[in-house]
């Protein structure tokens, strides 16, 4: 027993010597954070570069050895430059919907515990938060692997002049809470219409017959539902600690393989980092050969488009905007070509923005 306490000793001492250089190291770090600080106060230059982000994870990837994960060590670091910013100045995140809900969760791992978060009921309002100047940035979402485009997000980028400086690929789980946590109690369910649609399978097999009610966030929902021992709600688990709700069923939605992906929305560009994406917003002719004429461009310089999706423009009818996405940044020269060819032929371009592409 005393060797095992001797060998317990020495193991902890260790720790305890290297629990001494990492506070002194972070410090050291902390002090060059105030130094760049001070370089960029003097040409104006913006705080919180995600080109920078995208190497620090980049090469913390490329450094570990493990036992560590490349994913613990990242959560580990996002707090650090999370509080690095915080040195620099506080980060005013907005974010859609209520505390707990998928964009919180989403702009926590993305901007860490040291900002400042700021919820908005709607998409307008993150919108609205950045664009007047109260929050450095917003977190909203675009797009779902099972439900696909989140289209109103698309919409607001026609008259904002917000650029995406960054994206987050989230996987995506949903668990169904009441205050009792039981299913059979359950006479109707709450949810945003994503999260409805994602889990629609499971709901028909296991509540046939239940009123199903939209809402407009899945925090809304758990809300809803922690006033009503009736109603049950699709949030993510954060939302029942949040309410306190009881879980009744865990990953319940119809794709274990869920991902939502995130725009970072700001008033800044990001820096080309070698694996970008860019994103624009086309208005064509309305001629015979318009859509091809938009698309062989890209086709015609190699690049290669992850998402097209068309909407209307709400001006005449059959008149659409086109959302593009494609690989690359916009300082590439044969993204920069394919542009000029595609401005010859439509009525409006606009870049919404490249940023560095989530390798998740």
């Amino acid at each position: 027993m005393k060797t095992a306490k001797n060998e317990l000793k020495k193991f902890r001492d260790a720790i305890d010597r290297i629990d001494a250089d990492l506070v002194r190291l972070l410090n050291e770090r902390a002090k060059n954070v105030l130094k760049i600080k001070s370089v960029k106060a003097k040409d104006n230059l913006h705080f919180y570069a995600p080109h920078r982000e995208k190497e620090v994870y980049r090469r913390i990837a490329q450094l570990n050895k493990g036992p560590f994960s490349t994913e613990i060590l990242n959560t580990i670091f996002c707090e650090i430059m999370s509080g690095s910013l915080a040195l620099e100045s506080r980060l005013k995140i907005a974010y859609f919907g209520q505390a707990g809900s998928n964009t919180h969760i989403a702009a926590l791992q993305k901007f860490g515990g040291s900002s400042a978060y700021v919820p908005g009921p709607t998409l307008k309002d993150v919108f609205l938060e950045v664009e007047r100047e109260r929050a450095h940035y917003g977190v909203v979402p675009i797009e779902n692997s099972t439900e696909g485009m989140v289209f109103h997000t698309l919409d607001l980028f026609v008259e904002s002049d917000l650029k995406i400086c960054s994206e987050i690929l989230m996987p995506i789980s949903h668990t169904l809470m009441s205050k009792t946590g039981e299913l059979a109690k359950v006479k109707k369910v709450y949810s945003h219409p994503q999260a409805l649609g994602q889990c629609r399978v499971w709901l028909e097999a296991n509540l046939p017959g239940v009123k199903i009610i939209e809402s407009a966030s899945t925090t809304r929902a758990a809300q809803t539902a922690s006033t009503d021992a009736a109603a049950a709600a699709i949030s993510p688990d954060l939302a029942a600690k949040l309410y306190k709700l009881k879980p009744i069923a865990r990953h319940i939605e119809d794709m274990q393989d869920n991902y939502t992906r995130f725009l970072v929305i700001g008033r800044t560009t990001a820096e080309k980092t070698g694996s970008d994406k860019t994103s624009l917003m086309v208005s064509i002719k309305d001629k015979v050969g318009a859509l091809f004429a938009l698309l062989y461009p890209f086709e015609k310089q190699g690049l290669n488009l992850t998402s097209i999706e068309s909407r209307p423009s709400r001006k005449k009818a059959w008149d659409y905007y086109f959302f593009i996405d494609f690989l690359g940044h916009i300082s590439d020269p044969k993204a920069q070509k394919a542009i000029r060819e595609v401005e010859k032929s439509a009525l409006t371009v606009k870049v919404l923005g490249s940023y560095p592409r989530s390798e998740n």
